[in-house]
């Protein structure tokens, strides 16, 4: 019973480690806290820079061959599914930051590999926060997942929820940041 106890303890320990080592940071975006109005979206009534921010990781895990960065509101009120404000598949394995602006509709600041896929903004890019006045402050998830593939083959026009399909189902760990935002008026 004792090593059995024992095994389970530095099994939950060796997870435990691989889990934090993992990380996603901002210069931009501290955890938990309100996002800057140079990253709110400039529409729907909103008036920020829909400027993308800064972003930068380190210890993805062994074996990671591309990384894949989810940025989702789940508080929108869609009925159940969120909102997908940036999704960004096929960064390269070499890369470890994303600069600020980088989610620029053209992608003339990502990787020649990278691929963004059409948000619920219906087209590609980074598209800020910009939930409805009077709502509690929303939660945005910027997750950044390291792959185990080189690339995602996505069909053109595919939907943000199929390339989050495939990125969960070819993801070896990932990272997650999160920043709130609300409007009162």
């Amino acid at each position: 019973m004792k090593r059995t106890c024992t095994a389970l303890a530095l099994t939950a320990l060796a997870g435990a480690a691989h889990a934090g080592g993992f990380t996603l940071e901002s210069p931009d975006l501290k955890p938990n806290a309100t996002i800057k109005e140079a990253q709110v979206f400039d529409g729907f009534g909103c008036r920020g820079g829909n400027v993308s921010p800064a972003l930068s990781w380190k210890n993805a895990p062994k074996g990671t061959k591309s990384f894949a960065l989810l940025v989702h509101d789940p508080d929108a009120p869609t009925g159940g599914s969120g909102w997908w404000h940036w999704v960004v598949v096929n960064l390269p394995a070499g890369i470890s930051a994303l600069p600020a602006g980088a989610g620029r509709a053209d992608g003339a600041q990502l990787p020649t590999e990278a691929l963004q896929v059409n948000t619920d903004f219906g087209g590609p890019g980074w598209g800020g926060p910009c939930p409805p006045v009077g709502d509690k402050p929303h939660r945005y998830h910027f997750t950044l997942h390291a792959l185990k593939v080189d690339r995602l083959e996505l069909p053109p026009g595919a939907t943000a929820a199929l390339a989050g399909y495939l990125v969960n189902a070819n993801s070896l760990g990932k990272a997650t940041l999160t920043g709130t935002y609300g409007r009162r008026k």
